[in-house]
């Protein structure tokens, strides 16, 4: 299941995702082996007006491919402000960054 936690750590982790590798390869170089999602996530600057509004975006690539390689979302390789806030003037959402999410093996 998705719900394996390490009591020394507390919980499942989250990684910087590297642009040219799988969550799978990323998440199994560490204790936390196993890969629950890579995702994506971009959202609006600001407070939420109500529980229905929408105030983001989210991508699922899956955890065995690299998926996007675009070094813009490599929150590692890219320049400080290449993902972050490249087009904040042009559009609601912010550009976004990619993460392995990784947990402790059942």
């Amino acid at each position: 299941g998705s719900s394996g936690i390490n009591a020394e750590y507390g919980g499942n982790v989250v990684l910087a995702k590297e642009n040219t590798n799988s969550c799978d390869n990323q998440c199994a170089a560490t204790e936390f082996s196993e890969c629950d999602a890579d995702v994506a996530i971009q959202g609006v600057l600001g407070r939420a007006g109500s529980y229905t509004e929408n105030v983001g975006q989210f991508y699922n690539y899956g955890c065995s491919t690299p998926g996007n390689t675009a070094v813009a979302y490599d929150s590692v390789k890219a320049e400080d402000d290449e993902a972050l806030f490249k087009g904040l003037n042009l559009q609601r959402y912010s550009q976004y960054y990619r993460f392995c999410c990784c947990r402790f093996p059942s």
